[in-house]
């Protein structure tokens, strides 16, 4: 088994239509600083090299950092840990949902969507659909949890822009077609940024026998 870095894990989804964040992939400090700039404070540091899961928990994820000095040295910090740090833009949001491929053993890939964060796994609201997934089974899968209700206008906040979720789910499902030897995609949180949703994180695991 092999975890692609969150950094190759993004640009392969976003290859097949999932929104993610914007993000620099450095192996300095004096790096980390110019892509915070270019992106624009607050940013994120992340640790990033293949196989690394459950960052936040090792402490290698660093979020709100509001100055060059603080980007500096947390840089540095990260890079002893690993080669390469991820500089992301600070994407916020009330609401967090995820998206999810597994490939079961009998019925071929299963593309998934439910509520994300933190509580995902309490919750449990997802809808699973077998890929291929067309326009109108994502629409559906949209329908499918519990928690539909906060796709739409939410204390305020505007109704999600429903359309790119369904072309992330569509897209997911191609993926899984086209790579037969990734076995897992994970994205969670998919936060929404007023009606936008955007990933900020992601994991993909490719079987033994993967050619990439």
């Amino acid at each position: 088994m092999r975890v692609l870095s969150e950094f190759e894990a993004k640009r392969l989804l976003a290859d097949y239509g999932v929104p993610v964040c914007r993000e620099v992939l450095v192996n300095s400090a004096e790096a980390a600083c110019l892509a915070a700039a270019e992106i624009g404070y607050p940013v994120v540091l992340k640790a990033c090299a293949p196989g690394l899961a459950h960052k936040t928990e090792h402490g290698l994820v660093e979020i709100g950092i509001a100055g060059e000095v603080e980007v500096a040295n947390i840089a540095k910090r990260l890079l002893k840990e690993t080669s390469e740090v991820l500089v992301q833009e600070m994407i916020r949001g009330e609401r967090e949902f995820m998206l999810g491929m597994k490939r079961d053993l009998q019925y071929g890939p299963c593309v998934s969507f439910g509520l994300g964060g933190v509580f995902a796994e309490a919750f449990g609201d997802v809808a699973i659909a077998l890929a291929p997934v067309g326009e109108n089974e994502a629409a559906a899968l949209l329908d499918g949890i519990r928690g539909v209700g906060i796709l739409g206008p939410y204390r305020g906040m505007p109704a999600v822009d429903r359309s790119t979720l369904v072309r992330a789910i569509v897209g997911l499902g191609q993926l899984a077609l086209d790579h037969p030897d990734i076995t897992e995609i994970d994205i969670n949180p998919l936060i929404v940024n007023g009606a936008n949703p955007v990933a900020v994180d992601a994991l993909v695991v490719i079987s033994p026998i993967s050619p990439l």
